[in-house]
């Protein structure tokens, strides 16, 4: 919800008008921010899909030759879908699944409890705050005039 359309009073007034004026751009800053990050924890995936096989399968996820290359295309492609803001709301789903796949991983797998996951806990929750928002008018869904 913008500020601008908050009914709650701010404790200082007179910030209404930075937070009204901000509120979007930082909104697309962050998820340009979280697009390009997963854009770049994929690159090296992009570029041997197959490469990731034995540790899909190594977390029960067979055949690992057909997840390995859907881990790199949803970290690679959909990463700058949400960058750009296209389909933002599916690619932020599937990120958010593989997100939380690593918090599992981090978590119980590699017994690393919640210092392990913690980075994936909260780009897990980036990415479901996009699923359910989904991009704003600085994006391409936007432009198109069409939103998932």
């Amino acid at each position: 919800m913008s500020v601008q359309t908050s009914n709650t009073p701010l404790i200082i007034p007179a910030l209404r008008p930075i937070y009204s004026r901000l509120d979007t751009l930082v909104e697309t800053l962050l998820r340009i921010v979280a697009g390009l990050a997963l854009v770049t924890h994929g690159a090296s995936k992009i570029v041997n899909p197959f490469g990731a096989a034995g540790m899909v399968e190594s977390l029960g996820f067979y055949p690992g030759v057909f997840w390995s290359p859907l881990l790199a295309a949803t970290e690679f492609f959909g990463g700058l879908m949400i960058a750009i803001g296209l389909f933002t709301r599916p690619a932020a789903f599937a990120a958010m699944i593989v997100l939380l796949v690593t918090v599992w991983f981090h978590w119980v797998v590699q017994g690393e409890g919640y210092s392990g996951a913690e980075k994936s806990i909260l780009w897990a929750a980036i990415m479901i705050f996009f699923a359910i928002r989904g991009s704003n008018r600085h994006s391409v869904d936007a432009k198109i005039g069409r939103q998932f």
